[in-house]
């Protein structure tokens, strides 16, 4: 067999994977959601932007101490609430911190399927770590659901990672 010949078959059989989508180069992709508009109660979405049928809300803050650390100051502990979570669904939110200008203090991710208070299942009280505590003006919900388990990237694993991810949580600064 020619050298020539050798060289056309390998051009051929590159071109139908090429074609066929098995490049391994052209086959992954990664891209954000769009993050969505904080607020006090906000109805949670998934990546694609659609409602999964939860909503959540933050039904008060306090500044104090945490009881068990009470030598660091003050912390914002809030009560949040997920209505319609435990039926298939257990999305997860972004509580944040903001001064009154809706500056980020401080974020916490918080999974629906691990509130639980003396209220029942779905409502609790967490404390939430803020730069400043004594200007968080309010404590705002990201409605992006955070709850996606599997956040392989095309980095991580070019063969199943990519798609669409949830946005990052936002940073301390960032205005919301």
């Amino acid at each position: 067999m020619t050298l020539a010949r050798i060289l056309a078959g390998t051009s051929s059989a590159l071109a139908v994977l090429g074609l066929s989508g098995c490049g391994v180069l052209w086959s992954c992709s990664d891209s954000t959601a769009e993050r969505g508009e904080a607020g006090v109660r906000v109805e949670i979405v998934d990546v694609s932007g659609r409602p999964v049928g939860v909503t959540a809300e933050v039904t008060g803050w306090r500044r104090e101490p945490h009881p068990q650390v009470p030598a660091e100051g003050d912390r914002i502990h809030f009560d949040i609430r997920f209505e319609g979570a435990g039926q298939g669904s257990e999305p997860a939110v972004d509580v944040c911190a903001v001064d009154e200008k809706r500056v980020v203090l401080g974020c916490q991710t918080m999974y629906s399927a691990q509130v639980f208070g003396p209220k029942g299942p779905y409502t609790g009280d967490y404390y939430l770590e803020a730069d400043h505590p004594e200007r968080v003006d309010e404590v705002l919900l990201i409605p992006n659901d955070q709850s996606t388990h599997d956040r392989r990237t095309c980095e991580d694993d070019i063969k199943d990672g990519g798609g669409v991810h949830p946005p990052d949580m936002p940073e301390r600064g960032e205005q919301l």
